[in-house]
């Protein structure tokens, strides 16, 4: 079964930028990879995601234009390019995979200061 390890996340500046990671292991992409978030005290959101044989992509309206998911065949990788944060981006950040979602990573912490 696939893994995911997702990494990269830190403190940035409002403004700044970020690229987070979702690295698979023990098996490869097959399907699609999305990217979630989950603010303090707040749901999941779906941020966006990635189709691996097509690499379309898809993003919530919030992140469009200021986001970029990207993949890596590869290295077996998906990327999450943000750029322009703000503090409300600030949330745990989760890849998943598989049908109905049923593979996720443990989370990379995003911290936006103002």
């Amino acid at each position: 079964q696939v893994q995911l390890v997702e990494s990269g996340g830190g403190l940035v500046q409002a403004g700044g930028s970020l690229r987070l990671s979702c690295a698979a292991s023990g098996g490869s992409i097959t399907y699609r990879v999305g990217w979630f978030r989950q603010a303090p005290g707040k749901g999941r959101e779906f941020v966006g995601h990635i189709m691996w044989s097509t690499e379309s992509t898809y993003y919530t309206d919030s992140v469009k234009d200021r986001f970029t998911i990207s993949g890596d065949k590869a290295k077996n990788t998906v990327y999450l390019q943000m750029n322009n944060l703000k503090p409300e981006d600030t949330a745990l950040y989760y890849c998943a995979t598989g049908v109905a979602w049923s593979v996720w990573g443990q989370g990379t912490q995003v911290t936006v200061s103002s």
